[in-house]
């Protein structure tokens, strides 16, 4: 349990995908102008991730590992994430309209977010289980999730204070970026015992 708790906590916190290991900054930057968009980017993404930790792990350890075919890893997990990505864009579709006219801008996006991919190559690398595996990828979206909202607030805050006319705009935000990324560097130092 306490390892669980770890993998929990570090996802989330220390090794946050956006401001510690700086994954996922395409939608990080672009999908942040408010924090309404920046929340519905996140619970997709946090779907997808969860989804996606566990298929990568089951075809890598059942079929990629089993005839000796680790080397295209990277490859088939892009695949797979894109296909799963396809997948839930047509579920989401005919089953449940109005969250697919919500999230429709941001699922295809999120074939691309380089966070997602991330999390299945970290998931093997550490040698996770099935389960350790499947929490690392939930709790890492989530980790993103707050890490883009709370960029999506400062950002809105930031839109409504006057900056120097050389930091408008981009400059601005990549400052905040920074600044924020300082802050959570600032849980490198928890000990959990």
């Amino acid at each position: 349990m306490g390892e669980i708790f770890m993998i929990m906590i570090a996802a989330v916190l220390t090794e946050n995908f956006v401001f510690s290991k700086f994954l996922g900054i395409c939608p990080f930057l672009g999908v942040s102008d408010k924090p309404s968009t920046a929340f519905g980017m996140g619970m997709a993404v946090t779907f997808v991730m969860t989804l996606s930790s566990v298929v990568t792990w089951i075809v890598y350890n059942f079929i990629l590992v089993q005839y000796n075919l680790e080397y295209l890893r990277t490859i088939a997990f892009i695949l797979i994430i894109a296909a799963l990505v396809q997948f839930i864009e047509m579920f989401m579709k005919k089953y449940v309209p109005a969250l697919y006219q919500a999230l429709g801008i941001y699922l295809p996006l999120i074939t691309t977010n380089c966070a997602v991919l991330g999390a299945a190559i970290i998931n093997i690398d550490n040698g996770y289980s099935l389960i350790n595996a499947i929490i690392y990828g939930a709790f890492s979206a989530i980790g993103f999730t707050l890490a883009i909202v709370i960029f999506a607030g400062v950002r809105e805050r930031i839109n409504f204070a006057s900056p120097p006319a050389i930091f408008k705009g981009v400059p601005i935000s990549l400052v905040a970026a920074g600044l924020l990324a300082m802050a959570f560097a600032g849980f490198q130092g928890i000990e959990i015992v």
